[in-house]
């Protein structure tokens, strides 16, 4: 391991908004995100996978009125989108270091008002469909975390995985897509749903002339 990431490293350790194993709050907020992480009592979106933060970060500037967490498992990425927080001075965003499948261990039902996934691995082959984020088993621990009505929202540069979740979806009892199309920016008004936050990857494939696919919708 190189000596920045061991600098980064021990710097996310001594990082309030930073929660990740070997902290005390690691496994203990649960319930408790508005009234022990939080300086405000606020709506709680989570982005997953989160990368280095872009979205998440960008998200809580724009919405002051809420809080934001970014989940990913990468402790530099999320380095990253600590220091940018902490360079434009927010306090409503937050970091969670963790495996994707342990949501339901760290948040309450109906603790999270949304979900962002932005542009995930799209997991192509087929041995690795399990590992989707928009997976049943995932749909699964989204609907559990979420407040009733509670929107998810997938922003992919990947067609296939678009249609695998909107036909995933489809065929869940109680689901409703809410906005989808497979050109965003062609589809200027969705883009008030989807916001326009751009992160790498985004401005990369829209160099590239890829279409970004996009679609909103409720588990319950």
């Amino acid at each position: 391991m190189s000596r920045i990431k061991l600098v980064r490293f021990a710097e996310n350790a001594t990082r309030a908004e930073i929660v990740e194993p070997g902290k005390e709050t690691y496994l203990q907020l649960a319930g408790q995100w508005n009234e022990a992480f939080f300086p405000a009592s606020q709506p709680i979106t989570l982005e997953m996978g989160c990368g280095k933060g872009e979205y998440t970060v960008g998200l809580a500037q724009r919405y002051p009125e809420r809080n934001f967490l970014g989940l990913d498992i990468k402790g530099e990425r999320i380095w990253r989108g600590s220091t940018r927080a902490r360079d434009l001075g927010l306090t409503n965003v937050g970091f969670l270091r963790t495996q994707a499948q342990t949501l339901t261990e760290h948040f309450a039902p109906g603790e999270l008002s949304e979900i962002w996934i932005t542009f995930p691995d799209p997991r192509p082959r087929d041995r690795d469909i399990k590992r989707r984020l928009t997976a049943p088993r995932y749909l699964n621990l989204y609907q559990e975390v979420l407040r009733p009505g509670g929107l998810v929202h997938l922003k992919t540069d990947s067609e296939a995985l678009y249609d695998y979740t909107l036909e995933t979806v489809l065929a869940r009892p109680g689901a409703t897509i809410l906005a989808q199309t497979k050109d965003l920016y062609a589809t200027p008004e969705l883009l008030p749903h989807a916001e326009d936050i751009q992160t790498h990857f985004e401005g990369r494939y829209r160099a590239s002339n890829i279409p970004i696919k996009y679609l909103q919708f409720r588990l319950s």
